[in-house]
């Protein structure tokens, strides 16, 4: 693992909160509580928070307070037209640099989504399943194209908290399976096609009306979070936490398989 400072701590913490929907759009992001809670300096904080708003997951505008983002439905429709543009091309590259170790790769992740189902947590469901296409992108060996795809997903589970609901994640899993075939047998048209419904699947269901929900306690959330990660340690890749090789040696690592 690679060493991260408390800033980052506080970056990856309040980021993962975001996209697994613990802290919900519209909530208040204040820096002297967070500069409190992460032990940091507020300009250290206005760091992190920039960082977030860079990658579309909270708002600043003119207010002195930062909020959790609140895409609007327009918005949403945008991010998703960019996500299918953007994975259409992930699994053509995945096709042209395919290896066969690849499909244990996938096949395991795919399992680890069926458990994270089975276990009943939608936000862990949903964070496992947002992981496969990360997983897909770091097959590419692109690494532009892998923080695109990064960012766009993570905006995704944004729209999720604001428009979809919770449900359970056995559709998305059946086609990840029947993509991975289609992968597999190199068929380019087939798995551009099953990405790109798989994809349009995912809207519909994140862009569907859902209850308003009570506001959340941000201190919990945030010693939930920040209790995950240390300034020693930095969360692994979906890549990373599969094989022992370095993260950016995909077909190296297949062929050592």
């Amino acid at each position: 693992m690679t060493s991260v400072s408390r800033a980052d701590v506080a970056y990856l913490s309040l980021r993962q909160a975001i996209v697994e929907q613990a802290l919900v759009p519209g909530t208040k992001l204040r820096e002297d509580v967070l500069a409190t809670h992460f032990a940091v300096s507020r300009t250290l904080i206005r760091a992190a928070l920039a960082r977030l708003a860079n990658e579309g997951l909270i708002d600043t505008g003119n207010k002195r307070t930062a909020t959790v983002a609140r895409p609007s439905r327009e918005e949403a429709k945008a991010v998703f037209e960019v996500r299918r543009c953007l994975e259409v091309e992930v699994v053509r590259l995945v096709i042209k640099n395919w290896q066969p170790g690849y499909v244990s790769l996938l096949e395991e992740h795919v399992r680890s989504e069926e458990e994270s189902d089975s276990a009943g947590n939608p936000r862990l469901s949903l964070r496992v399943a947002s992981e496969f296409h990360l997983l897909l992108a770091q097959l590419t060996g692109n690494a532009l194209l892998e923080r695109y795809v990064s960012e766009v997903v993570s905006r995704c589970s944004l729209i999720l908290a604001v428009h979809g609901h919770e449900h359970s994640q056995e559709c998305g899993i059946r086609e990840h399976r029947v993509l991975i075939a289609a992968l597999r047998a190199r068929d380019i048209a087939r798995a551009q096609q099953l990405m790109d419904e798989h994809l349009q699947s995912l809207e519909e269901r994140a862009l569907a009306h859902r209850p308003a929900s009570a506001p959340p306690d941000m201190t919990e959330i945030l010693g939930r979070y920040s209790a995950g990660f240390s300034p020693a340690d930095k969360p692994e890749t979906p890549l990373e936490r599969g094989v022992a090789a370095p993260r950016r040696s995909p077909a190296k690592r297949a062929r050592s398989k």
